[in-house]
């Protein structure tokens, strides 16, 4: 038993940048461990400057300074955030709160619905299966309004985390941005010299971070901007915020998407019943979210993106429970940075993993 521990020691660990990497990664990830909540905010000005990150280098090189650059980009994403944050908050809380107005007579339209079962079908059905389903439903409303409320009393708390963001966040991605080679040789004085597997895993992952968030972005737009027109168009009540929760749902790969399908499939059901109109609702629907997965997806993150679905399904489940929202948003990142660990391990020990798209 030694032996065969000696044995995979040897193979694994004999190079010293093998050491290195797997002390900086597990350093990394303590720190964020236990700090994630404290430095949330540099993370997502992290995330975001990957994101800009492309057009200052596309001005520099057209002649302009870094720093005028940085400043140019910098205002042009804050001024486009604001607008269309100016522009969408207005109408998705007025449709949020006419949603929410609306939940007691959808749900009274369900519990008639469902009494007219045990008549329709009594070989399928018992008055007390419905009673049951009732009952379980208007416990399960409870528990969420006590959730809702709960939610309402931290909203001050709320507030003040978003005026953090927006004014720390920008400020960061500024002097990110402006100062990145300086920051990057402070941090390199404090690593060992001897970073070969680290260097390759971090270029490897620089650039399909940069593609990552580059490309999800561009996909909220396109999911989110093509749902909203198509839900106008058929008539839908509550357009965009059932477009808004469609875009954002791509951030999770496969099951956000099965989360929101619920409440468009609800809402097209109790405004239109079942009818033509429903149909056609979510054929639309479904037509956008096959265009996505087969079109769009591919497009987007053909070099970003090589990882199996169950992979991707339980780096969500495991990020998300370590982290929440960012750890599902990040999720795709951090499997593919462990892809890129094990790929840089693999051309060390001499039996490279190639794990199947």
């Amino acid at each position: 038993m030694v032996s065969l521990f000696s044995d995979w020691y040897k193979r694994n660990f004999s190079d010293p940048s093998a050491v290195t990497l797997l002390v900086i990664l597990i350093c990394t990830f303590l720190f964020v461990y236990f700090f994630s909540n404290l430095l949330m905010p540099v993370f997502v000005a992290v995330a975001i400057a990957f994101l800009l990150d492309l057009p200052v280098n596309k001005l520099t090189q057209l002649g302009a300074s870094r720093a005028f650059s940085v400043m140019v980009v910098v205002s042009a994403f804050v001024g486009l955030s604001l607008l269309g944050i100016l522009g969408l908050m207005p109408v998705i809380w007025q449709q949020s709160s006419n949603f929410l107005q609306e939940v007691p007579h959808m749900v009274g339209q369900g519990h008639t619905y469902l009494l007219t079962l045990p008549e329709q079908y009594p070989e399928l059905v018992s008055a007390e299966h419905i009673s049951h389903v009732i009952t379980l439903v208007n416990d399960k409303l409870i528990e969420w309004g006590q959730l809702a409320l709960k939610a309402s009393l931290n909203s001050i708390s709320n507030v003040v985390a978003l005026l953090i963001y927006l004014i720390l966040v920008p400020l960061m991605v500024f002097f990110f941005l402006k100062d990145k080679q300086i920051l990057f040789d402070s941090v390199r004085q404090f690593l060992p010299k001897d970073r070969r597997m680290a260097k390759q895993v971090g270029i490897e992952m620089n650039q399909q971070i940069m593609n990552y968030i580059r490309g999800k972005l561009i996909e909220i737009i396109i999911i989110g901007a093509a749902s909203t027109i198509a839900f106008m168009s058929l008539g839908l009540n509550y357009p965009v915020l059932l477009g808004v929760l469609v875009g954002l749902s791509v951030l999770v790969p496969y099951v956000g998407a099965t989360i929101v399908t619920l409440p468009v499939m609800l809402v097209a059901f109790f405004q239109f019943g079942a009818s033509a109109e429903f149909g056609y609702v979510m054929l639309a629907y479904g037509i956008i979210q096959a265009l996505d997965g087969n079109l769009l997806v591919p497009l987007l993150f053909s070099e970003a993106v090589n990882l199996h679905p169950v992979t991707i399904i339980i780096a969500v489940i495991l990020f998300g429970g370590l982290w929440g929202f960012w750890g599902v948003f990040f999720a795709i990142p951090l499997a593919t940075l462990v892809k890129a660990v094990l790929n840089a391990w693999s051309t060390t020990t001499g039996h490279e993993i190639t794990p199947k798209p």
